[in-house]
């Protein structure tokens, strides 16, 4: 198929009307993404043991010429900022590691080694992070390691700066956020299938590095592809005020539940005065729904946090620092970038649910609510990573769901069908995809893409259509302020042209899985019961958990796998069969796709009673695709 087109005029005369409107005077932030700059490695690529390119910060060294016609003037600057590579100091005693995954790595040193504030991704990058360190600094020992929250670019690169056996013997404590481990593993197992799938349009994945592909993601350049990890938090932080000594360090925590993430913290610096808002408050307009896919958070409840900080912290502190982007110094500077990213969040809830009662749906307060000129005129508050438009449908979701309270929309026909009578009603596909070259030839991009999807999905094999789309998607991908959204864009019109690239990166990790409650475990398998296969199926088992003291007992009936803890003195009907083994082999067998004969052969499974019913049991598992279409229908090759 052919490759990608170059801007249209009318892409271009848009880059031109955006440059001119954008606050270019306001040079702080080159100032400040340069201060305290220490050490670059002398190369930006990052490989694991086997030779593989797990990170490649050097592909991006393009972002360092002047702004092409295919990327939005603002993005362009804000992904020239976050490509900076390099050792940075905050402060005195604290440095950070930027440049090295999509977030950063913070360290502040105690008075025997160092406290390590999320190892990033995968333990390559944050081995890698770690070294540049040490190398500038001294071979200090980690004798810390805090979570700031339960996202994977947080925690997964543990293994890469500290090991199990010295935080299991206490050299090494890791602090988080209450609720930390269940989030975690929830994110990445329940729904990771689908929101690593997603997460490869999110990031580009597969883009070319350069001005027609992938320049970042807004919050960072993308997620490295390496070994994600995990160790268990030892110390969890349950309340604000509660205060912690790492190494000599002392720390004062501030619990965020529900704003970024479902379990989240700040926390202050007394003897540094310094802040860190985790990701709480960046460079950017934050997402209150991930493109990927996550719990629609509350911009509410994270604008009463910002407030919090400011009010608890921010007035006692020189820097504040996050685990994204670059620190904002000065006492009056960063309470007045707290308070304008407080009133950002509070004005997107605020003015969505105003409008909202005024009758308005989802998709209309996103075309009609702008921000105040305070907040627009500041670069900080642009939409590189989240935007105004899907945050706002996000805020719409959480209160009122999906519908919009129209019955016409209530039980509208499924993508497929809608498109078959949709392209039918408008006189078939030919004359479908003559009536939106007239639209793409004028530029109306977001309606060419509305119909040739029709088309698309009427017809799958419709190369013409297919060609047109991936063009569409071209330029609304060029002309897109935030990141995410370009890669999106730009990710289905190389799906369209080339075909599926699938999932690159894998939902979860052993030491993730390993981290899961046996709880976790039966919950995530009951998501993956094909329901109408069960549906006449009864199996009731108990599993025996040799590394705990709880009988567990699984029902299958009515489609629905049910589980709960046996209860002490209530008397049940005897089950079919009772199965002992550890936690780590019902993983593997469970979750890891270990066949249970050979698992029981080895005995590594014992087995009282029907043997038959494991058989039945495991016969109704459904397996996640990871390479499931999106720019095409279900069950096509894009």
């Amino acid at each position: 198929m052919s490759t990608a087109t170059e801007p249209s005029d009318f892409i271009v005369a848009e880059q031109r009307r955006a440059a001119a409107a954008m606050p270019f005077a306001d040079t702080a932030d080159l100032a400040d993404a340069d201060r305290g700059f220490i050490a670059a490695p002398e190369s930006g690529v990052v490989t694991a043991a086997d030779g593989s390119v797990v990170w490649d910060n050097d592909s991006y060294s393009f972002l360092r010429g002047s702004c092409p016609a295919s990327v939005n003037p603002s993005l362009w600057r804000q992904s020239g900022l976050v490509m900076k590579q390099g050792l940075f100091e905050v402060t005195a005693g604290i440095y950070q590691i930027r440049g090295f995954d999509l977030s950063n790595m913070t360290l502040v040193e105690g008075k025997t080694g160092v406290l390590v504030i999320d190892p990033l991704i995968t333990a390559e990058t944050a081995a890698a992070g770690l070294a540049l360190y040490r190398a500038h600094r001294g071979d200090r020992l980690v004798t810390g390691v805090i979570y700031t929250h339960s996202h994977v670019d947080h925690f997964g690169g543990v293994l890469g700066v500290t090991s199990t056996d010295d935080v299991a013997a206490g050299r090494c404590p890791i602090l988080a956020p209450a609720g930390f481990l269940e989030h975690a593993v929830a994110e990445n197992v329940y729904a990771g299938t689908a929101m690593a799938r997603r997460a490869g349009y999110m990031y580009g994945a597969v883009l070319p590095r350069g001005p027609l592909g992938a320049v970042g993601a807004g919050l960072g350049q993308t997620s490295s592809i390496g070994t994600i990890t995990l160790i268990p938090p030892t110390v969890d932080i349950t309340t604000t005020g509660q205060e912690e000594t790492v190494d000599g360090i002392r720390i004062v925590f501030q619990i965020t539940p529900g704003t970024e993430a479902p379990a989240e913290m700040n926390f202050y610096f007394p003897e540094h005065r310094a802040l860190c808002m985790a990701e709480n408050a960046t460079h950017t307009l934050h997402n209150l729904l991930t493109l990927r896919g996550a719990l629609v958070r509350d911009p509410h409840v994270w604008a009463k946090y910002l407030t919090e900080a400011i009010n608890l912290y921010a007035r006692r502190s020189d820097v504040v620092f996050a685990s994204h982007h670059w620190p904002t110094w000065g006492t009056d500077r960063l309470v007045e970038f707290l308070a304008l990213q407080r009133d950002l969040y509070g004005y997107l809830n605020d003015q969505t649910l105003r409008l909202l009662n005024q009758g308005y749906v989802g998709t209309e307060i996103a075309e009609i609510l702008t921000l105040p000129t305070a907040i627009e005129g500041s670069w900080h508050t642009h939409g590189y990573y989240g935007s105004v438009s899907h945050n706002v449908k996000a805020i719409y979701q959480r209160y009122m769901g999906w519908f919009d309270g129209n019955p016409a929309h209530l039980w509208e026909h499924p993508p497929v069908e809608s498109a078959v009578r949709h392209v039918e009603f408008m006189g078939g596909a030919e004359e479908v995809l003559r009536k939106a070259q007239e639209s793409y030839d004028a530029g109306d991009y977001r309606w060419v893409a509305q119909v040739v999807n029709y088309v698309i999905f009427a017809d799958p094999t419709n190369d013409a259509a297919k060609a047109l789309q991936a063009s569409t998607f071209e330029q609304l991908g060029y002309g897109a302020e935030n990141a995410t959204w370009r890669n999106f864009y730009l990710s289905g019109a190389y799906e369209l042209r080339y075909g599926s690239f699938g999932t690159p990166t894998k939902a979860t990790s052993p030491t993730m899985l390993a981290a899961l409650t046996v709880d976790q475990i039966f919950d995530a398998m009951a998501l993956r019961v094909d329901g109408p296969k069960a549906w006449n199926q009864r199996v009731v088992a108990e599993w025996q958990i040799s590394d705990e003291d709880r009988v567990h007992r699984l029902e299958l009936r009515n489609g629905r796998l049910t589980h709960y803890d046996r209860p002490d003195g209530v008397p049940l009907p005897e089950p079919d069969a009772t199965f002992t083994l550890s936690k780590a082999t019902l993983i593997r067998v469970l979750l890891g796709g270990e066949d249970f004969g050979v698992a029981a052969a080895a005995g590594d499974i014992l087995i009282d009673g029907d043997v038959t019913k494991l058989a039945e049991l495991v016969g109704v598992f459904d397996a996640p695709d990871p390479d499931f279409s999106i720019v095409t229908p279900r069950g096509t090759v894009g």
